[in-house]
């Protein structure tokens, strides 16, 4: 099952304008699913602002704040990092970062997830990072999902679970 992702990304000065007006368009759009979804507007936001000129370090900074936000806003939302597990994260044909992530619910009820994974490469620089969703998980069960970064990344790629909210 693929799930939805959502980079961010911002840029320097000469690009701001450019960027601001972008990632509003990207804001207003927050109730729309599938192609229009946040997680995948956001995530074309971060590649157009990269593309842009931006700076890894703002990019980063900005994407984990926007996810952050995501993940602040759910309602009834409980942290749970512990009960995520990443496998190992590949490239697919595309040359784009996959990674299975695996949610198991330590709940009595039937929970969803809404993982933040940020993708590295062999050197420890930031390449993207994802927001997937890994819904319905009946309770003491594991569900998967797939996180797929929006743009190719280098060969040696790394993943982890920056956060992790159960709902």
């Amino acid at each position: 099952m693929t799930a939805h992702r959502t980079p961010w990304a911002t840029t320097a000065a000469p690009t701001a304008t450019a960027c601001t007006l972008l990632l509003s368009g990207c804001l207003l759009l927050s109730g729309c699913t599938d192609d229009t979804d946040p997680s995948s507007v956001t995530s074309r936001a971060a590649s157009a602002a990269e593309s842009l000129g931006g700076r890894a370090a703002d990019a980063f900074a900005s994407a984990t704040a926007e996810v952050g936000r995501k993940l602040d806003g759910i309602k009834g939302g409980v942290e749970a990092k512990g009960d995520v597990k990443l496998g190992s994260p590949s490239r697919d044909g595309d040359g784009r970062g996959t990674v299975e992530v695996t949610a198991t619910n330590s709940a009595d009820s039937t929970k969803s997830f809404a993982v933040q994974v940020d993708f590295r490469d062999g050197n420890g620089n930031w390449q993207d990072t994802v927001l997937v969703t890994v819904p319905d998980v009946p309770a003491g069960k594991s569900k998967a999902a797939s996180a797929r970064t929006t743009h190719r990344v280098p060969a040696e790629v790394r993943a982890e679970v920056g956060r992790a909210v159960r709902y």
